[in-house]
């Protein structure tokens, strides 16, 4: 045997064993990670990478229907370093972990509307906030008429939960005075479309009526920080409300639906004999807006960037995002983004950019 075949040989002899050592030392490996992650994660600012600005993340870009890329809506937007939470549908408490958008740090939830979807997840973002911050008072949770009614409820759901915890854990950690939320009711007056819920030297944010008749009231948002601004507009048709409070935003968030892909699945459920499923699919395309009208809308009100959310129906594949958008792109002049779980949208103060990014451990 000739020296280069022998010398190959010893190189892949050397590669096995090195394998098979790493193989056998794949669990402490994995070990020494792992307590190095945490030892970082835990003494880490997780607001520290982020500039001074308004910025939008996305804990929640989708909708009733089960999406692997899409939990019950949720947004975050952090204003400086002061983090707020729009909406709790389901996985809201986990997608803001692995986002690094840790519930302890959250200041305050807003709720748009009372759809289960909405607000599904509040009792765990609240225990969560609660418990790993030690909170002393409760979390305020703002919005329209109702609000009261669903934070009472909230918290008779999780009374027995409050007891063990404070039983376990006792009061340093869990303090009683801490537990729950306290409803901040807003009423926008009769004959006007919005309504300043706080303003402050750096920060304003304003709710603004929308049409998901029947669901009334139903609201959207809009955050100004640092001459940067950021527009939610909650489920709505096409609203020239929200036109007008998006009118130079440097960011629109609006929710779409694809009145194509659910006739889709309005003629499956037929064919398959579900007519209940069917008439659910065939009510739903009447309150929402197209990703088309969402387009056109931003048009005209001169929104630099357009993210959509709410993703009705699921799009298990980035395939069926062109389907999904129809026309969108061609309506609208600026940048258009599909929404997933783990987006962000940073708008750094003093400055017009806007960046795009990613904040999800794992990503999906």
């Amino acid at each position: 045997m000739r020296w280069p075949a022998k010398l190959a040989l010893v190189l892949l002899a050397l590669v096995l064993v090195a394998g098979a050592g790493l193989w056998v030392a794949r669990g402490p490996l994995a070990l020494a990670m792992m307590d190095r992650l945490m030892t970082r994660n835990m003494a880490a600012d997780p607001l520290a990478d982020l500039p001074d600005g308004l910025h939008v993340a996305l804990c929640g870009a989708g909708s009733p229907m089960p999406d692997v890329a899409r939990g019950g809506p949720c947004t975050a937007v952090v204003a400086g370093q002061r983090l707020f939470i729009v909406d709790t549908g389901s996985g809201a408490s986990r997608n803001l972990t692995l986002m690094s958008l840790p519930p302890a740090r959250v200041e305050s939830i807003l709720f748009t509307h009372f759809h289960s979807d909405h607000m599904d997840g509040l009792g765990e973002l609240l225990m969560q906030r609660w418990a790993t911050s030690s909170a002393a008072a409760p979390t305020p949770v703002y919005g329209p008429p109702g609000v009261e009614t669903v934070v009472a409820g909230f918290a008779q759901a999780y009374s027995l939960d409050r007891g063990y915890r404070i039983a376990h854990h006792g009061e340093d950690v869990t303090p009683p005075t801490g537990y729950g939320a306290t409803a901040r009711r807003f009423d926008i007056p009769e004959g006007e479309t919005s309504l300043v819920v706080l303003d402050e030297p750096d920060l304003k944010i304003t709710a603004f009526r929308v049409d998901h008749n029947p669901i009334e009231p139903a609201v959207g948002y809009r955050f100004d920080y640092k001459g940067r601004s950021a527009v939610l507009s909650g489920d709505t048709t096409p609203s020239p409300v929200v036109e007008a409070q998006a009118r130079s935003a440097d960011l629109l968030v609006h929710e779409a639906l694809s009145i194509d892909l659910v006739n889709r699945q309005q003629a499956a459920a037929e064919a398959a004999g579900r007519t209940n499923l069917a008439r659910i699919f065939a009510d739903i395309t009447d309150y929402h807006t197209t990703p088309e009208q969402a387009a056109q809308l931003a048009e005209r009100a001169g929104v630099k960037f357009l993210l959509l959310n709410h993703i009705v129906p699921p799009l298990p594949v980035r395939a069926l995002e062109g389907p999904f958008l129809g026309d969108a792109r061609g309506q609208f002049s600026g940048s258009l983004k599909v929404g997933r779980d783990g987006d962000l949208i940073s708008l750094p103060a003093g400055t017009e950019e806007v960046r795009v990014g990613r904040r999800m451990n794992g990503q999906r």
